[in-house]
């Protein structure tokens, strides 16, 4: 059974860091990418940031520059470092996992997601 659990979001002020966590059991027999999304209240799901099993990464273009995504395959685990944070960043950050994801920023691709964590960035 496949798991994701995100850590690390909080209350930040604008300018400030957060760096998100996202652990990833239970997907061991393939390769897999590895995407971070977040929706603020009455939106929808956006596309953040994606790495892929090789490590080739893409970003959105809100956050490149700011935000660098990357993984430690010991710990199959994956990180959101997020820096110059902005009040349009508050959001909550899902993270998401799946083998074959022929388009990167579109969450219908990826079958595995964790439960959220809470990203809030005050002005």
């Amino acid at each position: 059974q496949v798991h994701l659990v995100e850590s690390g979001g909080g209350l930040v002020q604008a300018g400030g860091s957060l760096r998100l966590s996202c652990a990833v059991s239970g997907l061991t027999n393939e390769p897999y990418a590895v995407a971070w999304f977040r929706q603020a209240p009455g939106e929808e799901r956006y596309f953040v940031a994606a790495i892929t099993f090789k490590g080739n990464t893409f970003y959105a273009d809100s956050v490149r520059g700011r935000f660098t995504v990357s993984r430690d395959y010991a710990k199959s685990s994956a990180y959101l470092e997020m820096n110059r944070l902005k009040p349009d960043d508050t959001a909550v950050y899902y993270c998401a996992a799946d083998s074959i994801v022929p388009e990167f920023s579109d969450p219908a691709q990826y079958t595995y997601w964790g439960q959220g964590t809470q990203v809030t960035v005050s002005s």
